[in-house]
């Protein structure tokens, strides 16, 4: 049956209503996928009678949504720095959060030489082609070991025309060719297997291969950071996300592995996130 623009967001707002804190934006958004259109045509045209096949793929986006799955899986995509990324339910959701990554990273790297980047676990690729968009002289190595994840991020990156990134599908290092790297980042898994968060919003339905790690979520990052001092070039340096909670812990690991110039750094509601990490030939 055909519906206005208006009574269609108006039901699934009330029926998102119990689920979600955002229902008016969820049900906008998701509106706005089915038409091809933007937020601003829905105030335009409230009264416009959509027909039956865009009001039925409306209908079943509310559903999956008010069963609490994510935004960004339902549309296949996500923003991250000022791009556009399509996302699936192989691959992790990018966050703003992680954006504190390429941040810290673009001071590190010049913008005139071709210097070597690795990102270990790219999922969907937003670090690898980010920093190779940034940085058109770098060459980058984007490695993960879900194929599926590899061929959302070769997509990304061919629907945004990066050309200075590679894939590989490889366990962190281990099909890695030997080769040294100016920086070496990573976004591993890092959440301990009976962490409560784990069934909580959008992380539910996110494959728990790339959250969830053992040691309480530092088996994965003190594994990486034993390898990488193998592929860095001398004075390279290793960036590395992690819990909030999980300071103390990673600058140990880093530690006690030799590296240098050890620091922390905040994220956008200032809890730690990422610790950096310098590495020289001794």
């Amino acid at each position: 049956m055909a519906e206005t623009i208006q009574n269609l967001l108006r039901t699934a707002c009330s029926r998102l209503a119990a689920t979600s804190d955002t229902a008016q934006l969820d049900a906008e958004v998701l509106l706005c996928f089915c038409l091809h259109k933007n937020r601003s045509y829905l105030r335009t045209w409230p009264e416009k009678q959509l027909d039956v096949a865009q009001c039925s793929q409306f209908q079943a986006l509310i559903d999956r949504r008010a069963a609490g799955w994510p935004i960004a899986y339902l549309t296949e995509n996500r923003e991250f720095w000022s791009r556009d990324f399509k996302v699936s339910p192989d691959v992790l959701i990018p966050r703003a959060d992680s954006e504190l990554l390429i941040e810290l990273s673009l001071p590190l790297l010049s913008e005139t030489r071709a210097e070597k980047i690795i990102d270990l676990g790219a999922g969907s690729g937003i670090l690898a082609i980010t920093l190779a968009a940034e940085r058109p002289q770098a060459q980058v190595l984007a490695t993960d070991i879900c194929a599926k994840a590899l061929r959302v991020a070769a997509e990304n990156a061919a629907r945004l025309n990066i050309r200075n990134v590679d894939f590989l599908q490889s366990a962190w290092f281990d099909m890695v060719p030997a080769q040294r790297f100016d920086l070496v980042i990573s976004n591993p898994p890092y959440i301990a297997a009976n962490d409560p968060h784990l069934r909580q919003g959008d992380v539910r339905f996110e494959p728990e291969s790339a959250l969830i790690s053992a040691d309480n979520g530092l088996q994965d990052i003190r594994l990486i950071a034993e390898q990488a001092r193998h592929y860095l070039k001398n004075n390279g340096h290793l960036l590395i996300e992690h819990g909030y909670n999980q300071q103390t812990d990673v600058q140990a690991i880093f530690k006690a592995l030799n590296y240098q110039d050890i620091a922390t750094h905040c994220d956008l509601s200032g809890r730690p996130r990422v610790t950096s990490g310098l590495w020289t030939f001794i």
